[in-house]
């Protein structure tokens, strides 16, 4: 109900409802540089920002060769940087009381979609155990992401039972 005040900025703290938010970061400089913080949960649904391959101190995890032209020359690390993406996620997901067993969606913005395709067969059943992934999954092409050396980032959303 509005209250007749006008802000003082649209950034207020008390603007956005935290009584049932909690969120997890690592800290990396980028999500100050941006302004977000890497997954969200509001009661029994965690939210997680796109994630791609990096350490907690913030440097890429198998980074992509670079051409003359400033875009990946091969697509040869797509999977390590899949797998580290995942493992980036479980630890998001873990302290927000979730797990990859939670997920239920999971958006994959890609450099190379073939690349992606055979990466994906390989890692996906691994990381979530089962050889069909019981998991809605949109895999999508770009023309670019973030860093030039990233192929990958991956989006997710998860539903805890607790």
């Amino acid at each position: 109900m509005p209250t007749g005040r006008l802000a003082s900025s649209p950034w207020e703290e008390n603007e956005m409802s935290t009584s049932n938010r909690k969120t997890a970061s690592f800290g990396v400089p980028w999500e100050s540089a941006y302004g977000y913080v890497q997954a969200v949960r509001v009661n029994n649904s965690i939210f997680v920002s796109g994630q791609l391959s990096h350490t907690p101190e913030g440097q890429l995890v198998a980074p992509a060769a670079l051409g003359a032209d400033g875009k990946p020359a091969n697509f040869d690390t797509m999977e390590a940087q899949m797998k580290r993406t995942y493992e980036n996620t479980e630890v998001l997901l873990a302290e927000l009381g979730g797990s990859l067993a939670d997920v239920v969606e999971e958006t994959l913005f890609v450099i190379d979609v073939p690349a992606a395709f055979a990466a994906s067969g390989k890692v996906r059943p691994a990381v979530y155990g089962q050889p069909v992934p019981q998991v809605a999954s949109n895999l999508i092409g770009v023309s670019a992401l973030a860093f030039p050396e990233q192929l990958i980032e991956i989006a997710f959303r998860a539903e805890v039972q607790s």
